[in-house]
């Protein structure tokens, strides 16, 4: 465990609520992922999401490799955390004391336009997936994209598909005029696991109001995140900076439509600065000179006593921390 992530004293809310953050980068080759998964226990967290696949990971057989590899890495740790596929097995995991670990793809890339790959991917444990990653991909265009031209005709097949086997769709990343028709053309709830609120902090990777408002109409959430950069001009990631913005959606929506997908990256070096300065085009404004700050695990516990600091009941702050996904999920997931 890293210097700076001393194991801290279990906090009686995280104790009583099965918190969940869901979105956890876990790209292969990223150093630390088993320590991260240790600190996520630590500090009592019931379920996360790993980003198992994505956009900028490569094809199917790529990612297929960091899957079997993952699973394997759970299992070898199987005393502090299992992999998961329901709603009944994350409450399972959380009164056995683990870890609930999930699965999702930030992006569309990893099926190599193979609609026929949800269920596969399904079956393996991928339960939530964005279509699109900032840029323009055969599914649709992303929130960084040069033109917002929607959603593709394969977009919407993957609408549907995803639709049909109970993969949650995720419009994080996505552009706006594609997020839109992403929840008009879903007969299921639709989420944002990792994404703020343009209306405090004007930035292309954050949502509008109306896109928030749209997710909810379908029954979904938003998932605030702790990426520093996302959640003001300061770029810090402290339990201040995300408050505004779970305060934003829960006036706008209702604090029972809001989560967490802090996306952590707990891997920062100069090779991952590198691989920014390589690709301008992906992240073209709005990402100011390294370092960047990002939302700890550890500050999931100071977070709940500002939810509860702030005016939220327990009920609330439960809900917000976790189990607003847990209900969103169950209704989705089959």
């Amino acid at each position: 465990m890293p210097a700076d992530s001393a194991a801290p004293l279990r906090h009686p809310l995280i104790d009583r609520a099965t918190v969940c953050d869901l979105t956890l980068p876990f790209d292969p080759g990223s150093t630390g992922r088993e320590e991260i998964l240790d600190r996520y226990c630590d500090v009592g967290i019931g379920f996360v999401s790993l980003t198992i696949g994505s956009d900028l990971s490569g094809g199917t057989a790529r990612v297929l490799h960091n899957i079997a590899d993952v699973m394997h890495m759970i299992r070898e740790r199987s005393d502090r955390m299992v992999f998961v596929r329901s709603v009944a097995d994350i409450r399972a995991a959380k009164q056995a004391g683990r870890l609930a670990v999930g699965f999702h793809f930030q992006g569309s890339i990893p099926l190599e336009s193979n609609p026929h790959l949800v269920p596969v991917f399904y079956e393996l444990g991928v339960r939530h997936m964005l279509l699109v990653y900032n840029q323009m991909n055969a599914a649709g265009s992303g929130c960084h994209e040069r033109v917002d031209t929607g959603l593709s005709r394969y977009g919407l097949r993957l609408v549907a598909e995803m639709n049909r086997v109970g993969m949650l769709i995720d419009c994080t990343h996505t552009g706006y005029r594609a997020t839109m028709e992403i929840m008009e053309a879903s007969s299921a709830p639709v989420i944002f696991s990792h994404s703020n609120a343009r209306a405090v902090w004007d930035h292309e990777r954050n949502i509008t109001d109306e896109q928030a408002l749209a997710c909810a109409r379908t029954g979904g959430l938003v998932g605030v995140v702790g990426v520093g950069k996302f959640m003001s001009a300061r770029g810090t990631s402290e339990v201040g900076d995300l408050l505004p913005h779970i305060r934003h959606f829960a006036d706008l929506i209702g604090a029972d439509r809001v989560a967490i997908g802090i996306d952590n990256v707990y891997y920062l070096g100069a090779d991952y600065y590198r691989m920014f300065e390589r690709h301008p085009d992906r992240w073209p404004k709005g990402y100011p000179p390294p370092p960047w700050h990002y939302f700890k695990p550890e500050q999931i516990p100071a977070l709940a006593d500002a939810l509860l600091d702030a005016g939220f009941s327990e009920t609330q702050a439960r809900g917000i921390l976790g189990e607003n996904f847990l209900r969103v999920a169950e209704q989705v997931w089959r």
